[in-house]
């Protein structure tokens, strides 16, 4: 179980406690408050409809998880709730019940906790039924005014207090009714507006605590990279001189083309090494600068080309954003080109071949989106959610690079997204903002 799922699991424990309370106060009017709050009493039938409510009351308490994430099921409990309220209220006086309006306590309920379509089903519900009350309790007047009325008539012809009393009753009624209906449409729009207002702060603050973190882990990740990089100035610098020397004490071919690759892997340290330190200070002054987006992906396709020539990629550029311009900084490219070689490798590990298809297009007016695919086996659902967000262990790394990488697209006002295509694969959806 995930900490975000404990309070929505203490939730569910005290709504059905909460069942268990009604049930109990529901038994204790019947049998010690009758008189006290002008209940009527109610026939046998009642006590098997409450003895299927205790049933239904340790059932809901016993499997209370059962509606964890599961907002019909949710639903349906409170549904019930309403149902077993007005079975009660119309036994026990109907409309004229004192405890009618705890009818609004499920409303309230879903309100705070299920999307907006569920409080309005159970306004309606309770609606119709504190409706059927009235009606029912109209009718039993209008019968017994007339009854009263017919035993009077050879006493009193003209005797009208029985009418007007009947009519006093019905917009006596009529008047709960609307008050009724309106504080139903008061709990389901104001407080469902509120509830969401909620739900949508906690989900910044959520974010804002996971990007909180991220930041803390790139810090420490940036930390030991620097120290890592000074340490390594070093021992390339005494590499360098020493593959040097190499070639002027051999003469031998297959030995001068070892020190020739040599050379090579020694130059890309090099090169990566003087990049960092012109990404570190990029971040650390906040340097912006303009590109076009045909330059950054001709920059990018070149990258790819020197560090992997192996790489098959497929670009596709739509002509409406050739011209437009992102605001860049160092850290950029290495970004883009992470995302691109673990798509490679994941094709390579799959289908023996380095294919990497890239689309670039508009998914907004002024939002560039670079969409990766590669051909692999894909990534399973529980690493995707986390995948970016956290560091996760598995047999190539530990998601490093696009934990890196996510970051590097928030600081520029971008957004990384991972999902998987539909035939074999992921798809890493890059979104940056374009120059207005």
């Amino acid at each position: 179980m995930t900490n975000a799922s404990l309070p929505f699991n203490a939730s569910q424990q005290q709504l059905a406690l909460l069942r268990l309370v009604n049930w109990g106060l529901k038994i204790g009017l019947i049998l010690f408050a009758t008189d006290l709050f002008g209940l009527t009493t109610p026939p046998v039938t009642l006590s098997y409809v409450l003895i299927f409510e205790a049933c239904y009351v340790g059932f809901s308490y016993r499997f209370h998880r059962l509606s964890m994430n599961n907002n019909g099921l949710l639903f349906l409990t409170l549904l019930l709730d309403t149902l077993f309220w007005a079975t009660w209220l119309y036994f026990t006086g109907g409309a004229t019940n004192a405890f009618v309006s705890l009818l609004l306590l499920p409303i309230a309920i879903s309100a705070i906790t299920l999307p907006r379509w569920a409080p309005w089903c159970l306004t309606i519900v309770s609606t119709i039924f504190y409706t059927l009350m009235i009606v029912d309790i109209t009718e039993q007047n209008s019968g017994s005014v007339m009854d009263h009325d017919m035993s009077q008539i050879p006493m009193a012809a003209n005797h009208v207090m029985p009418a007007s009393h009947s009519m006093d009753m019905g917009s006596h009624y009529l008047g709960m009714w609307f008050n009724f209906v309106i504080s139903a449409l008061v709990l389901t729009v104001t407080v469902g507006f509120i509830a969401k207002r909620i739900r949508q702060k906690n989900a910044e603050l959520r974010y804002l605590r996971e990007a909180q973190l991220r930041q803390e882990k790139i810090l420490a990740l940036g930390t030991a990279s620097a120290q890592m990089a000074h340490q390594l100035a070093t021992p390339l610098a005494t590499l360098r001189l020493l593959t040097d020397e190499l070639v002027d004490t051999h003469h031998d071919a297959e030995q001068l083309e070892l020190i020739s690759e040599m050379q090579q892997a020694l130059n890309r340290c090099e090169v990566t090494l003087a990049d960092l330190r012109l990404a570190t200070e990029s971040i650390r002054e906040h340097k912006l600068t303009e590109q076009r987006v045909d330059k950054l992906v001709a920059t990018l396709t070149e990258q790819i080309s020197l560090l992997m020539p192996e790489a098959q990629l497929n670009i596709a550029i739509a002509p409406q954003v050739e011209s437009r311009i992102v605001m860049t900084d160092m850290s950029l490219l290495p970004a883009l080109m992470a995302l691109i070689q673990n798509g490679i490798q994941a094709s390579e590990d799959n289908q023996r071949q380095t294919r990497v298809d890239i689309n670039i297009g508009l998914s907004q007016p002024n939002q560039l989106t670079m969409t990766i695919r590669d051909y692999g086996v894909g990534i399973a659902t529980h690493v995707l959610q986390t995948l970016g967000s956290n560091m996760v262990k598995s047999p190539k790394g530990m998601g490093i690079a696009v934990l890196l990488s996510h970051t590097s697209f928030e600081r520029l006002g971008g957004k990384l997204y991972l999902k998987p295509h539909p035939e074999c694969g992921t798809e890493a959806i890059v979104t940056l903002p374009l120059s207005v």
